[in-house]
């Protein structure tokens, strides 16, 4: 499988040195900035604004963990000038193929390991230590989302200095809203009772959320080789959904679960399946479409399942920053 998989990126760099058309491939004079899944391309839109040319490569509503990059893609990261992934083995197909074609003096930023030390790393159900990949859903909370703009904003500025005030200026303005952000989270979980600030999930995606808002993640469906739990585990979350008494549980709006349906029916709580960790609400070009906006939808779903205040959030300012009104080639 591994020969395989050599061959393949070789013969994917061969197509990529012939040329063609490649939408990171634009010769206006900005920087080609590629990057992987919808809520990092968000926040380097926010940043980058209109003066890259920015390529997000994993689409949105696809299982980040297992997607596996098209040829076509080792042409966009062939012609890329930064290449930003969030790191901790999340896209190990990508980053292999952007390793096997970019281009000489091309960065890969991997986001994550400069913002948390090993130290820090989380290990759970679905990313357990023996399978040697941390937990990589560091953007779920704002405060290391902040913090992947902040490095966004210092490699923009090293790589093109002319446009080092604008990259300076967006990032201000999203600080204030990233810090507004964490504000209203925090009220808004304050706002459930303390005994029902706990989540069971579908995908393990809130370990670095949890602890900073107060919430306890009690379980997750997934285990770390994407298969269903087996029966003795289904028993297992059964029994602690039922001593926790949680008034309700979440899926996910990319896997649907059978499972989590007939743990819900079992316990007698209620089954919400449409948190989501890396697919943006609404459709591009509105205001909810956004790394904030998802944010946002997340929190209000669970205030409003776990008898807290959805109200509290339901209006935040979900729109990118004034000065981010470039444009974004997103995958499909």
């Amino acid at each position: 499988m591994k020969i395989r998989w050599l061959a393949c990126l070789a013969l994917i760099a061969v197509l990529a040195s012939c040329g063609g058309d490649s939408s990171a491939d634009q010769s206006n004079g900005k920087l080609n900035v590629v990057t992987t899944v919808s809520p990092i391309t968000n926040i380097i839109y926010n940043i980058g604004g209109d003066r890259i040319n920015l390529t997000g490569i994993v689409p949105e509503g696809t299982n980040s963990h297992t997607f596996e990059p098209a040829p076509s893609d080792a042409k966009t990261l062939a012609q890329a000038d930064i290449i930003f992934i969030n790191g901790l083995n999340l896209e190990e197909p990508t980053r292999k193929l952007a390793e096997a074609n970019k281009k000489a003096g091309t960065e890969i930023v991997a986001l994550a390991e400069q913002t948390i030390t090993p130290d820090e790393y989380v290990y759970d159900f679905s990313f357990p230590k023996s399978a040697g990949s941390p937990n990589p859903h560091l953007w779920t909370s704002p405060v290391y989302g902040l913090r992947y703009a902040e490095i966004v904003r210092d490699t923009l500025v090293a790589k093109d200095p002319d446009n080092a005030d604008y990259y300076k200026q967006n990032f201000d303005a999203y600080k204030q809203k990233l810090d507004a952000l964490d504000t209203a989270v925090k009220a808004t979980i304050d706002s459930i009772p303390p005994q029902n600030r706990k989540l069971l999930t579908y995908h393990d995606s809130w370990a670095y959320f949890a602890p900073r808002y107060g919430i306890s993640v009690i379980g997750a469906i997934q285990p770390a080789d994407f298969s269903e739990p087996s029966a003795r585990e289904v028993a297992e979350l059964i029994k602690q959904i039922k001593a926790a008494q949680v008034p309700a549980i979440f899926g996910s709006e990319v896997f649907p679960s059978p499972v989590l349906e007939q743990i819900a029916s079992e316990t007698g709580v209620q089954y919400i399946d449409s948190l989501r960790d890396d697919d943006l609400p609404g459709q591009p070009g509105e205001a909810n479409h956004s790394y904030i906006g998802l944010i946002v939808e997340d929190v209000r779903i669970m205030a409003a399942n776990l008898g807290g205040d959805p109200s509290l959030i339901a209006t935040f300012d979900t729109a990118n920053v004034p000065g981010a009104d470039g444009q974004v080639k997103q995958n499909q």
